[in-house]
Parts: C-alpha cells; structure tokens; sequence
C-alpha cells in the first residue's frame, strides 16, 4: 500500500470481511495499468513503452499516487517530446493540472526562448493567474545569467531537477510543483 496509497484504499477489506471483491478499474488502458501494476511490484516499464505512452503513464501514475513512476514518465516525455506552438497550451495546462513541474518548466523555457512567436500565435486568455509566477522563473534565471554568468543558487530560479536533487539529499518529497518544494526545501534548511 505505500507505493500506492489509492489502490491500497481500493482493494481494503472491512473489518471481518472474508468476500473477495472485484475492482473496476475503467479510466485506465489496461496495458497502461499492467505497467503501473509491474512497476509497484518491483518491476521497470521497458523505455519503449515508457516513452510510447508516457502521458498515459504519467495520467494513471497520478491518479493512483505513484510518484516515483509519474517523475520517470515526466522525465521520458519532456526528453522525447519537443514542445511546439501547436502543443505547448495543451502541455502547459496538463503539467498545471497534473504537478509535473519538469514539464511545466520545458514549456516555460519554450516560451521564454520563443516569446516573440508566442506571443504573436497564443491567446492567454484562460490560462490560471498562478502560471504567471511559474513563467517569470526562467525569465530571471536567463536575467541572472546574462547579468553574471551564471544561474546561481535561488531557489526561485533554480531548474526543477536541482529543486529535486535536493529535496532528494535530504530525503524529502520530491513530487509536486515549483512552489511546494521550495516551500518544502525552506521548512528544512
């Protein structure tokens, strides 16, 4: 049940409760869920598959709160996907929904290094007000760079794998977004 807090509330037994019961499961692919299922049992998703359905993975590893997979699937498709104009609103918003800040942060740096386009082609009509802190910190790390050289340590602009290596060194959470682990890395410093 600790690898996956959701399921282990789906198949919990009531006190004395011998009858075996059924589970549907019916929002997930089934091939999608052996590989969540093999993956909490020990296994590895093959890269193949990983990167020929890392979205769905990343969907099922969210719903059913299996961090360690949802990150490798994150990691897979931000490797393996360029982010474009046509995809970044639909990426944007499903990293925003799902916690997955290594994509948010792709598809940040995207705009940041393509405003101009960006800003000619994409309406930000609708977009939730919270992206905008999410936007100004590749904004200023590219500042901070230019303006010495180098990126620096602020929590604020540092990239998500380096918020994540060092929740890891301490051996804390690192799932979530941009804002919960610095808030994490500050209540621990």
């Amino acid at each position: 049940q600790e690898c996956s807090p959701m399921l282990g509330e789906l198949c919990k037994k009531s006190a004395g409760d011998d009858v075996v019961t059924t589970v549907p499961i019916t929002d997930v692919k089934p091939d999608i869920f052996r590989h969540l299922l093999y993956y909490i049992y020990g296994g590895e998703v093959p890269d193949g598959d990983l990167k020929a359905n890392a979205k769905d993975i990343i969907d099922a590893a969210d719903k059913y709160g299996v961090a360690n997979l949802k990150l490798e699937a994150e990691a897979c498709f931000v490797n393996s996907t360029p982010i474009t104009i046509d995809n970044m609103m639909g990426n944007l918003l499903d990293a925003d929904a799902k916690n997955c800040a290594l994509l948010k942060e792709a598809v940040m740096d995207f705009i940041v290094e393509n405003g101009m386009e960006v800003y000619e082609k994409i309406s930000f009509e609708n977009i939730p007000g919270n992206l905008m802190k999410d936007l100004l910190s590749p904004m200023n790390r590219v500042k901070k760079k230019d303006a010495d050289g180098e990126s620096g340590n602020h929590l604020g602009i540092m990239r998500i794998n380096d918020l994540r290596r060092k929740l890891d060194e301490k051996g804390l959470d690192v799932d979530g977004s941009r804002e919960t682990m610095i808030a994490t890395l500050k209540e621990n410093s």
